[in-house]
């Protein structure tokens, strides 16, 4: 009984590390891209893509490495690097160091995502498993809100650098106390084999999409080289699935799939990301820049509505799943963050906060409710040995979601205002002067929002009549 609530206390606090270090970081990115010598629309970009595409590439065999040689011990491990991470993005010089250190950040982050469903998972019995999950969403709360304050707090008072050192007292207590307290509980696997060739494939693919969505967006490349790069990313994920077919040890386990709950929760979990990935960074630039003005405390005061919302439905809708069932509260969760982002659609470059207030509670009311009973799903329809790569598959595809969402928003963003417009503003440069159109920028936004809700609602579609005839008309 003990034990288990160290366990969850531990890896809430993992949580909350990661979740304060992605909003503190975004909340700052404006004040970044102003001040560090020689940053880029570009840098500014893969500041957050560099980071989350790590992420989405390393989790599986991560996962892999946790099923083979313990998951408490890489959890740890994840800890201390993501710390050190940390430190060196503090003491960065140039846009090319900070992204580099932000890539041995994820690689912690990587070790920390892949193991800590898992472990909480082996502790708790399958009765309690919605409620603890629930339970740790309110760390990502808590650490969303903490990080829009204090980033906001700490950028405007001693600069963007002290964003870092929030990492570093959290970092090192939590890697000493997982190292005293956890235990292994999963039984290693027989297998030793990593699926290398995979992975770099996997990998590939995303950065070349990711290169010619972006590029696209912010340079305008020659319509041939656009679909060069495109047409190479989409004949290596082709590769990617038939390689995993054949594969020994896959990284993607697709006989996973064959579990409708695995399937379905998956996918949507996917399109959930996919839709709602680039939200906080568009707000914060919206925000920050020549619409809106504000300060980066400011910013991270009028988002606040939608971490808290999010604290509240998340362990509600944990516990109340583990006894009515995880289907009705994915569905509900997903309409109600659809309905914000259609609210979303109409609010004017003049907002006030009680003009956003509606949208974001919406929006991360959905995210609480849909999050811990999909994952709970996901989790409880794999056997025990084999959670450390479920976790790290339905965290992939989530961080994959993410990161392709915020590529998308630049590219669709760009086809209703000028390159030269969103290269200033996400630059961290003043956008006045003739070629600035506030109408068209927000145009831009709308649209964004409009195809979030479109997303959310083709997932809610999808889950309710796609799996069930996907799954008739299979072997």
């Amino acid at each position: 009984m003990e034990y288990k609530w160290t366990v969850l206390s531990n890896t809430t606090l993992g949580t909350l590390m990661s979740s304060l270090d992605s909003n503190i970081v975004l909340i700052a990115l404006p004040t970044i891209a102003s001040e560090l010598k020689g940053m880029t629309t570009i840098d500014v970009l893969w500041t957050i893509l560099g980071y989350q595409l790590v992420v989405a590439t390393v989790l599986v065999n991560f996962g892999r490495l946790a099923d083979m040689f313990g998951r408490v011990r890489l959890y740890n491990m994840g800890f201390a690097i993501f710390t050190i991470g940390s430190g060196l993005c503090s003491i960065s010089q140039s846009p090319m160091e900070l992204i580099s250190f932000r890539v041995v950040q994820a690689i912690g982050a990587g070790f920390l995502f892949s193991n800590s469903a898992a472990i909480i998972t082996d502790t708790f019995p399958p009765s309690e498993r919605g409620s603890a999950l629930g339970i740790n969403q309110i760390s990502i709360v808590v650490g969303s809100v903490t990080g829009l304050i204090a980033g906001g707090v700490l950028t405007s008072t001693l600069g963007w650098r002290s964003i870092f050192w929030v990492n570093l007292p959290i970092g090192i207590f939590a890697t000493l106390w997982a190292h005293l307290k956890l235990k292994e509980l999963s039984l290693p696997t027989k297998t030793r084999y990593l699926d290398i060739t995979g992975n770099v494939v996997f990998a590939f693919a995303l950065v070349i999409l990711l290169l010619a969505i972006t590029l696209e967006a912010i340079s305008g490349l020659p319509l041939i080289v656009t679909a060069v790069m495109l047409s190479v990313s989409f004949v290596m994920l082709v590769s990617f699935v038939l390689m995993e077919n054949r594969a020994k040890d896959p990284m993607f386990d697709l006989s996973l799939f064959r579990s409708r709950e695995f399937d379905s929760g998956n996918i949507t979990i996917f399109l959930n990301a996919l839709s709602r990935g680039s939200f906080i960074l568009v707000m914060v630039f919206f925000l920050q820049g020549p619409l809106v003005g504000f300060d980066p405390l400011q910013a991270g005061l009028f988002l606040i509505p939608m971490s808290i919302s999010l604290s509240v439905f998340g362990p509600v809708s944990g516990v109340l799943s583990d006894h009515l069932g995880q289907r009705p509260f994915v569905i509900l969760g997903l309409l109600v963050s659809s309905a914000g982002f259609l609210i979303m659609t109409m609010i004017p470059a003049d907002v006030s906060f009680t003009r956003l207030l509606l949208p974001l509670v919406l929006i991360g009311s959905g995210m609480g409710i849909f999050a811990s009973p999909n994952r709970a799903s996901i989790m409880n329809s794999v056997p025990s040995q084999r959670r450390g790569i479920a976790s790290g598959i339905s965290t992939t595809l989530t961080n994959v979601g993410n990161t392709v969402s915020i590529g998308l928003a630049f590219l669709i963003m760009s086809t209703q205002t000028s390159r030269s417009t969103l290269d200033r503003i996400f630059s961290g440069l003043s956008a006045t002067g003739t070629s600035f159109s506030a109408g068209s920028f927000l145009d831009s936004m709308h649209l964004v929002f409009f195809i979030s809700a479109a997303l959310l609602v083709f997932s809610v579609f999808f889950y309710v009549f796609g799996f069930s005839k996907m799954r008739m008309s299979r072997p």
